[in-house]
């Protein structure tokens, strides 16, 4: 009897391809052993709310409003709610065609969109366009919809840094693509050279490769590096003499821990190279209210931003952005919120302000925390995390625990990493999950568990690896990098 559709042999290949380390084998261990009682640490993914962040209070109250808009007509709302979040709450279901529970437009309730436009061009100098903002569920989505236009089979090639978050490898797997990857220089803090580049793109061509696009992640992710303006004009440089669209996801730009290098948006620095480049290279730029100081993944809002993509190819995104009917409407309002904040002189400024800079505050405090506490590790070296929400320390692992990784059908970073929850309940990612050099390993965490549980988090990370080391370097020792 032949396989029937939907048995695994049966299932499309670029299905089986695709592979998500941030929710991978680590993860499926650790949840087997919360099953069985063992309490579990998960730091495999940058999920603020779920290890303790508290939410931001000015966006819930409007968007309580808005889920239940009879309160609105309750002639005590206002002992319950401050003014500007009910003011807010009714401009945002005026905008709306029945509530949050009708479909707005594929691309988004326009007036939120002309809000994001507003927040790109005071945060750049340079006017955006509302048309050309499109809202979607997350900016996971936008890039999948993105790279869905770019790909149109095996042929087509995408420039992916490595160590890169998986979002990338595994979308550009599933629609049948290749990825084409460039690698950062962990020594130079994870920099980026555009030699490594141009051999990336010479390679993959000669291959038959045409390589179509290239993804920058700043800040990084699982790197933490902040890109410096003048890698972001050898970028688009790059991109211009490579006729390459630029992918820019920017979406930890309010997670920065460091006063050297600020964040500064692709964009910015394209319109400030001026002509001809402000007016050729293609740019799009993801954001999102996932990350930041807002930490609201479970919302599912984001957004992407279209430069200098022909009108043409602008009509066949919203195309296939209508498929979907609409973006999730609270969400959209979540994006709103986030990029037009209660300001200076409002009823919820000052709770506001002291909420995110909190939170801001404490994530710096953090990130030097957890670098330290892994540079004092036996065999551990990690640079700082200037941006984002992780560590990614590289693990110096002795010959005999890669010859037990390998006795034990497992790449050695994931045997460390299993051990480690299994003794500890700190769930990580492997570093193979993100792409490394050969014959090198790291492993990624996030620094968001609360600020007074990181000292003891380090501790226990430190009492294993001291053990493991003892356990499988010989006894002339191992030398550290």
């Amino acid at each position: 009897m032949p396989p029937k559709p939907l048995d695994y042999e049966s299932i499309n290949e670029n299905v089986k391809k695709a592979q998500y380390a941030v929710r991978g084998e680590l993860y499926l261990r650790a949840s087997e052993l919360q099953k069985e009682g063992k309490k579990i640490i998960f730091t495999n993914v940058g999920n603020p709310h779920a290890l303790g962040q508290k939410p931001l209070s000015f966006p819930r109250q409007v968007v309580a409003l808005c889920q239940a808009p009879f309160l609105l007509d309750d002639p005590n709302v206002g002992l319950l709610f401050p003014a500007d979040a009910i003011a807010r709450a009714k401009h945002y279901l005026s905008l709306t065609s029945g509530g949050l529970g009708a479909y707005s437009d594929s691309r988004g309730i326009p007036g939120i969109r002309k809000e994001v436009a507003e927040f790109i061009h005071k945060r750049d100098g340079y006017p955006s366009d509302p048309e050309l903002i499109y809202l979607t569920d997350g900016a996971s989505k936008g890039v999948m919809q993105i790279l869905n236009t770019i790909i149109g089979g095996l042929q087509d090639g995408i420039l992916v840094p490595v160590p890169q978050y998986p979002l990338y490898s595994a979308t550009i797997a599933l629609l049948g693509g290749s990825l084409v990857p460039y690698y950062l220089e962990e020594t130079a803090n994870w920099g980026l050279d555009t030699n490594e580049l141009r051999q990336s793109v010479t390679q993959a061509r000669y291959k038959g490769i045409n390589v179509k696009a290239m993804v920058i992640i700043n800040p990084g992710n699982p790197t933490g590096q902040c890109l410096s303006e003048a890698n972001l004009k050898d970028v688009l440089r790059f991109c211009y003499e490579e006729n390459l669209v630029l992918l820019g996801d920017e979406v930890y730009q309010q997670n920065i821990y460091q006063d050297e290098r600020p964040f500064i948006s692709a964009k910015k620095v394209l319109m400030d190279l001026g002509s001809p480049l402000r007016k050729e290279v293609q740019l799009i730029s993801f954001h999102t209210v996932s990350k930041g100081y807002w930490g609201e993944c479970g919302q599912r809002g984001g957004y992407f931003e279209m430069t200098n993509i022909p009108p043409e190819t602008v009509d066949e995104i919203y195309k296939v952005a209508s498929i979907a009917l609409s973006p999730n409407v609270s969400a959209q309002i979540f994006m709103g919120l986030m990029v037009n904040p209660p300001k200076p002189g409002d009823i919820s400024y000052d709770q506001y302000f002291r909420e995110s800079q909190g939170i801001l505050q404490s994530l710096r405090r953090r990130a030097r925390i957890m670098t330290d506490g892994f540079n004092s590790c036996r065999n551990v070296i990690c640079n700082f995390t200037e941006g984002a929400m992780y560590s990614f320390p590289q693990i110096k692992l002795p010959p005999r625990a890669i010859e037990a990784a390998k006795q034990a059908g497992k790449v050695p970073d994931v045997f460390y990493c299993i051990k480690l929850v299994e003794a500890t309940g700190i769930s990580t990612v492997p570093g193979s999950g993100f792409g490394q050099k050969e014959g090198v390993f790291h492993l990624r965490t996030t620094i968001l568990p609360a600020e007074e549980d990181i000292p003891a988090i380090m501790d226990s990370f430190k009492k294993f690896n001291d053990e493991f080391m003892e356990k499988y370097e010989d006894q002339r020792g191992y030398s550290r990098m």
